[in-house]
């Protein structure tokens, strides 16, 4: 599941540091879907577990927690939900936290974290198409918005397509555009990223606006009919529920002692 990658050091140390114990904590962002520049931002996500005593007491709950800073010119972005909202999110529609999930780039782990890693690959439904259909779309149209038009939008529109395309077609993750573009073989592709991996997170695009525009219709037109061919199931199976349940009152009794 983990790389041999070695990552700067404040990712270790923001995991280490965290107010509340993590399950685990990932990259997310760019260097997650291959396309990170020298001066990308590192974005960092995981879940934390609230103890018992706040949990079952009057305290605020800090269900979500968010940190942006810039360390020795390293800008890091962490975020981290509690285990009983995360768990929630990965029984709706939702990419981003099966991406966040199945990261293979893992800064911290704990034999929970594997477990949430083969619950949520029961959690994947037919409908994660709309996340990954109106995702692409909203990236379009930021692309689109710009003057002059960046490399990073179109990557995402690509990337968000591809993810779906293949999750519809196989039920796995795989969020690494690199990784993706093995089976789209798509030449545009390598171009695009080895122009952003070798410029700035702001690098201009530079190309025919029409071919990608034909492109990105292409694409969405195959991955709203994968969407309606998919041996995936239209929801998840109440055993899974249960099963995330059970782990989450096992994590709340282990804290409580």
């Amino acid at each position: 599941m983990t790389t041999s990658l070695t990552f700067p050091a404040p990712l270790y140390d923001a995991a280490r540091t965290h107010p509340y114990p993590l399950l685990f904590a990932t990259v997310s962002g760019a260097h997650l879907y291959g396309f990170a520049s020298p001066d990308s931002d590192w974005d960092l996500r995981g879940v934390h577990l609230l103890p018992a005593t706040e949990v079952l007491g009057l305290h605020e709950l800090r269900e979500t927690i968010g940190n942006e800073q810039v360390i020795d010119g390293l800008e890091l972005d962490l975020v981290t939900h509690d285990a009983r909202k995360f768990m929630t999110l990965m029984l709706k529609p939702n990419g981003y936290v099966l991406e966040q999930l199945h990261s293979p780039l893992v800064v911290k782990t704990t034999p929970e974290h594997a477990e949430l890693i083969a619950l949520g690959r029961r959690c994947v439904t037919k409908y994660h198409a709309h996340h990954y259909l109106g995702f692409s779309a909203g990236q379009w149209k930021l692309l689109n918005r710009e003057d002059p038009p960046r490399i990073k939008p179109l990557l995402y529109t690509f990337r968000t397509l591809l993810t779906g395309l293949h999750l519809m077609r196989t039920g796995e993750i795989e969020a690494n555009l690199m990784v993706l573009n093995k089976n789209a073989r798509l030449p545009y592709l390598d171009e695009l990223i080895a122009q952003k991996r070798a410029g700035r997170e702001k690098e201009p695009l530079r190309g025919d606006l029409a071919f990608y525009e034909a492109e990105f219709r292409r694409l969405t037109g195959e991955l709203e009919e994968a969407r309606e061919v998919t041996h995936l199931p239209a929801k998840v199976e109440a055993g899974v529920v249960e099963a995330l349940s059970h782990l989450l009152v096992r994590l709340r009794m282990n804290d409580a002692g």
